[in-house]
């Protein structure tokens, strides 16, 4: 096999590791969006690994107020975060216990107003990070005339997939605060064309209010009786 043909089953064997790769340095990725109903609490379960990490965002995106309390409860029953009326948070635990996380959120303050919710939840196993090294060591250096170094393109190609991952993540973000911001619009400009609507009708009584006033005091029903 010739220089040119060891270059071309390296590269190959680059390209092949990489898409393994990009699955393995993959974190497990969850969004929801739920209707969380007046004078209620709703709690969802998420499990952990021994030494892993969670991530937790959400945000309130509809309903009167914006606000709902949160809690991450650790599966020794300890809670790890209590949040009181907020539209929107993030929270990392790190490291994890082995276990079900419990994720809630409650509206019991709230008798008359439903909410809808958004959340995201980011795991990350140390698993994933310990099986892509040992699909790395596994190649060996790569016999190639490029001269680029087997670790400089694993460090390049996690750098850009975690960027990459963050960047989608951001978009999620942003369209749920989009959503947010779309639901609020179209609650204030109900409001705004309601109260409108209730000052034009209280403006045109009072102008016929008005008339009917004026006229009466120029509208003299007397008679006047001559004596010849």
């Amino acid at each position: 096999m010739d220089g040119a043909q060891r270059t071309r089953v390296s590269l190959l064997g680059c390209v092949a590791l990489f898409l393994g790769a990009v699955n393995a340095f993959s974190p497990t990725d969850s969004e929801f969006t739920f209707l969380l109903p007046a004078a209620s609490k709703e709690c969802f379960y998420q499990s952990a690994v021994q030494n892993g990490s969670v991530e937790i965002e959400y945000q309130v995106i509809a309903g009167a107020g914006m606000d709902v309390d949160f809690s991450i409860v650790s599966p020794q029953g300890i809670h790890l975060v209590s949040e009181f009326r907020r539209s929107d948070g993030v929270h990392m635990v790190e490291p994890t216990e082995a276990g079900d996380y419990q994720i809630c959120f409650d509206n019991s303050f709230s008798r008359f107003s439903e909410k809808m919710v958004f959340f995201e939840v980011i795991l990350d196993s140390p698993a994933n990070d310990a099986g892509a090294d040992d699909e790395w060591a596994g190649l060996g250096e790569p016999e190639s005339l490029l001269e680029y170094k087997l670790e400089d393109i694993k460090e390049s190609m996690e750098t850009v997939h975690r960027r990459l991952e963050r960047s989608r993540q951001m978009q999620t973000v942003l369209r749920a605060f989009e959503a947010r911001d779309r639901n609020l619009l179209e609650d204030n400009l109900w409001r705004v064309s309601f109260w409108s609507c209730v000052n034009l009708l209280v403006m045109l009584s009072v102008a016929l209010t008005q008339v009917y006033t004026v006229r009466r005091l120029f509208d003299d029903r007397r008679r006047v009786f001559y004596t010849h």
